[in-house]
């Protein structure tokens, strides 16, 4: 009994010597800011994108496929006569063929009654005149969406301004904060920039049959709005005496 009681205290105090050994831990830091700043200009959109769609139903799954094939071929070759690499783009969209249900009586079975298929055709560009022209010509499919956003060249070229605005708008402010908390200057910790622009997508555009054949060969009437691009930069500084 002695001799274990013994181990006991042994280990017991080679426990304590070892916690009393250890290193503290690191005090946390004093005279830090954490600071953010925006930044927003306001652009106008020079993207045009318009969708064009065409729904039909029949009896026979075939048919209905060719039959749609066939109208997002005729569009096709009329987008592709404006089609210019950086100017306006054209791609096909969603081509889909399903089937439409009936119950012949309570309790049996539904049936297939017929198929509904739909097919979309986009194109969007910076040449706004071009595919504005193009909605007049296409006749095999109607415009189901229409949406105005901000190219790749000019978000890229507005970044870059609003960037740079936000960033010294960080720093004006992190030397104000350390010259009134009594400091002479400050040293960047660490930061991070984030860019956003909002979303414009598509907007439906209801179109009765008898108005889509009075547009027949004319323009479609578009107007750019305008959206916001906003930098923001958050992080540390170190107050510096």
């Amino acid at each position: 009994m002695q001799c274990r009681l013994g181990w006991m205290l042994v280990l017991a105090a080679t426990a304590m010597g070892v916690q009393a050994q250890s290193p503290s831990l690191p005090a946390p830091p004093s005279g830090v800011l954490n600071l953010t700043t925006t930044a927003t200009t306001e652009v106008t959109k020079d993207a045009l994108t318009v969708v064009f769609s065409v729904t039909r139903e029949g009896s026979e799954a075939q048919s209905l496929q060719t039959g749609l094939k066939q109208a997002l071929d005729a569009a096709l070759a009329e987008a592709r006569k404006i089609a210019k690499p950086g100017q306006v783009e054209v791609q096909t969209g969603n081509f889909s063929l399903y089937p439409r249900y009936v119950s012949p009586a309570k309790g049996s079975q539904p049936v297939i009654s017929g198929w509904q298929g739909t097919a979309e055709l986009s194109v969007q560009g910076k040449d706004v005149a071009a595919i504005a022209q193009l909605t007049g010509r296409i006749q095999t499919m109607t415009i189901a969406r229409v949406g105005y956003s901000l190219s790749r060249e000019a978000r890229e070229k507005f970044e870059a301004d609003v960037v740079a605005q936000a960033i010294a708008r960080w720093r004006a402010k992190a030397l104000q904060m350390s010259q009134q908390f009594g400091y002479t200057g400050y040293s960047v910790r660490e930061v991070s920039i984030a860019t956003s622009e909002p979303p414009s997508p598509p907007t439906p555009m209801l179109m009765k049959a008898a108005r889509a054949s009075a547009m027949a060969d004319e323009a479609l009437p578009t107007e750019a709005g305008k959206g916001d691009v906003t930098a923001t930069v958050s992080g540390s500084a170190q107050m510096t005496r």
